[in-house]
């Protein structure tokens, strides 16, 4: 053959891989998984979206592919992964994007992970409650943090699969049985609270939402989700009533979407964006970047309760500090005592769920 013809051939072969990582040409033209990266490929992290070609999958990995701190996307489903790659895979950033299909591929779409996202279950419907949810969730979460615990235990673990206050001890139970359990890297994402609180606080003040940090502590569902509004920056001041129209409203943000919604969906558009905010987060912790805070559900003994969500310091190591709660008013003290009358029974429903 003649040698420009065998060039042409393994770069046609070398795109090809991309898309598809079991490509029979790949062996023909001797290449492996590892060299098959752009050409002039961005340095820097390797993702995996477990979950990728759900409601929130989709628009999560669009985002991922738009992230300059990424240079690896796997994207992993059960079904439709290698229609959302391709089509992925055509946008024109740094990223090379790599699709797995099945079970039987889930290994390899974890192995060499620095950071593993897991939108994977079922969405919540209207007249659903979080505990409908939680069987299935629960099965799909184990599945998955058993094959991270396998390929990639380094990797930091962002878990959106609800009910998130009772999958991320599900997580947790899992690492601990494999004896790969590192607390500091098992995130639960707790963000979408954070940017409506962000989004309905700057809407009473008049102000940008990009100026507004509203820490919210507590879990991932209804009064589990405590904003403290006495600690709101810019400082202000609210009347009761405003108190109360905001609490609730960022409380039941998710019910507000899925009624919306009507029966074909719930929060997945604004759930990849603050997904997508809480994993750069992690990755520029990842970088070695200074002072990135942000809110999140993790082992903690912030509280007597094992898992709480605070405000946490993210690093090289995945959580490297994790923040008191700070001064509470009155009505906050009332919200985090109900707050965690309700998580402790979530947390244990997790556990017991691996123990059974």
């Amino acid at each position: 053959m003649h040698p420009a013809t065998a060039e042409a051939n393994q770069r046609i072969a070398r795109i090809a891989a991309h898309l598809n990582p079991y490509n029979f040409q790949m062996e023909e033209c001797g290449l492996n998984l590892a060299n098959c990266r752009a050409k002039g490929g961005a340095a820097g992290f390797k993702v995996a979206v477990l979950g990728a070609a759900g409601g929130i999958g989709q628009p999560l990995a669009m985002l991922m592919k738009m992230n300059p701190l990424v240079s690896v996307l796997h994207l992993y489903d059960v079904v439709n992964t290698p229609g959302v790659t391709a089509d992925i895979s055509h946008m024109d950033t740094g990223a090379v994007v790599r699709g797995f299909l099945g079970q039987q591929q889930l290994e390899d779409a974890l192995t060499g992970m620095d950071l593993v996202i897991i939108p994977a279950g079922v969405p919540r419907k209207p007249g659903m409650t979080r505990d409908d949810l939680f069987n299935i969730n629960a099965g799909i979460v184990k599945t998955l943090c058993e094959g991270i615990a396998k390929c990639c235990p380094q990797a930091i673990v962002n878990i959106i699969s609800n009910p998130v206050n009772s999958t991320v001890p599900i997580a947790a139970e899992v690492f601990k049985k494999a004896g790969t359990f590192d607390p500091k890297r098992v995130l639960g994402v707790t963000m979408l609270d954070v940017v409506r609180a962000n989004t309905f606080v700057a809407e009473v003040l008049g102000l940008d939402p990009r100026e507004v940090d509203v820490p919210v502590v507590g879990g991932h569902a209804g009064v589990t989700i405590l904003p403290i509004l006495s600690q709101v920056k810019p400082p202000c001041s609210f009347t009761q009533k405003e108190i109360d129209y905001l609490t609730d409203r960022i409380q039941n943000g998710g019910t507000e979407v899925v009624e919306a919604k009507a029966g074909s969906g719930s929060a997945t558009l604004s759930m990849a964006y603050a997904a997508v905010k809480f994993a750069d987060a992690c990755l520029r912790g990842l970088r070695g970047d200074a002072n990135v805070v942000q809110c999140a559900y993790v082992a903690s003994a912030v509280t007597e309760l094992p898992f709480f969500a605070t405000k946490v310091r993210l690093g090289r190591a995945g959580v490297e500090e994790i923040y008191a709660l700070g001064p509470l008013n009155g009505y906050e003290r009332a919200g985090l005592e109900k707050a965690k009358k309700e998580l402790a029974a979530s947390i244990q429903k997790g556990v017991s769920f691996i123990k059974k």
